[in-house]
């Protein structure tokens, strides 16, 4: 039988490496992974040029899309990169912020508007906190990966090519910032710069323990002019993904990863989760994904909110509903 050739694009993540090095392998298909770093390039090689059969994509640039009737891809419910986002805020410890509410008239720092960290960052500042994004002046430092029409009351600026977020916070001309990588001044250990949330583990188990919500930055998407033709991709495709993760989270708890208090961690993670910590499939991600997509709708980056069931290959809605009880 002669074997489908597909590229697959992701980064060199310990969760799907199993399908790079042929641990895990699919019916019917040779997979080809292709690793790239930062995962920004691989969704605006996947959305301007559609240079892969298979790649992780941002799932707010994916919602725009849907909104703005662009279908060449279609997901499955299976999520490589996810985080809680209270740890990705910093502030300079001269704004006058104390708690989150103080954000409100401050200037923050992001990368860009529409990507899914900066989407549950305002979806939990406003559900949590009440502080709308319309209460913050936005200052980005590139442009949309996918573009987008602002919101009205929305006030967003681009900073200097010359100026970086991190001198920007450490000098006072930004209040905060929300990215998804440490200020220079933070990993220096300045004492200017400190976390909005000083426990912040606490507040984000908290928080995930109220809202069940465990914040999903990327999905995987085919295209969907592959997929209709070839429709049981689908299915091959989130088996051979949920066999890889499952694959890492074994090597897990051998202790193969060169981290301090690894076991406590896992023990703390699964106290919270239950004992599947990084769950596929739509039952198990339920609260988080209709969190984004309420989000994506209440933000002005989708025209409507759409049902779960929209974003998913159909032959998947159901697939790995076991796997996390």
């Amino acid at each position: 039988m002669v074997k489908l050739l597909l590229t697959f694009a992701c980064q060199n993540y310990d969760h799907t490496r199993a399908l790079a090095d042929g641990s895990v392998t699919l019916d019917g298909v040779e997979l080809k992974c292709v690793h790239i770093s930062p995962p920004s390039q691989i969704f605006l090689r996947m959305l301007n040029q559609e240079e892969f059969d298979v790649s992780e994509m941002s799932l707010s640039n994916y919602l725009i899309a849907l909104g703005n009737d662009d279908k060449r891809f279609i997901a499955l419910p299976v999520f490589p990169s996810r985080m809680f986002r209270h740890s990705y805020i910093w502030i300079n410890t001269h704004s006058s912020i104390e708690k989150p509410e103080d954000l409100k008239g401050k200037r923050v720092g992001i990368a860009d508007y529409s990507m899914t960290a900066l989407l549950f960052v305002r979806g939990l500042l406003q559900h949590e906190y009440g502080v709308a994004p319309e209460d913050i002046h936005w200052f980005r430092r590139r442009k949309e990966h996918y573009a987008i029409r602002y919101p009205p009351g929305i006030k967003i600026d681009s900073i200097d090519p010359e100026n970086t977020l991190d001198d920007m916070l450490e000098v006072g001309l930004l209040d905060a910032v929300a990215l998804t990588q440490p200020p220079r001044g933070f990993r220096e250990g300045s004492p200017q710069i400190a976390r909005l949330f000083p426990d912040v583990r606490g507040t984000e188990a908290l928080y995930y323990r109220k809202t069940k919500i465990f914040p999903i930055m990327h999905t995987v998407v085919i295209k969907r002019s592959l997929y209709e033709q070839n429709p049981w991709l689908a299915t091959v495709l989130t088996q051979a993904l949920h066999a890889a993760k499952e694959q890492a989270l074994e090597r897990l708890e051998e202790g193969l990863c060169p981290m301090p208090w690894q076991d406590l961690d896992i023990e703390y993670a699964r106290k919270n989760f239950g004992h599947d910590i990084y769950p596929y499939g739509v039952k198990a991600n339920l609260p988080t994904l209709e969190a984004a997509t309420l989000y994506s709708y209440e933000q002005g980056l989708s025209p409507r909110k759409f049902d779960v069931a929209e974003l998913f290959a159909p032959e998947t809605l159901n697939l790995l509903e076991n796997e996390s009880d």
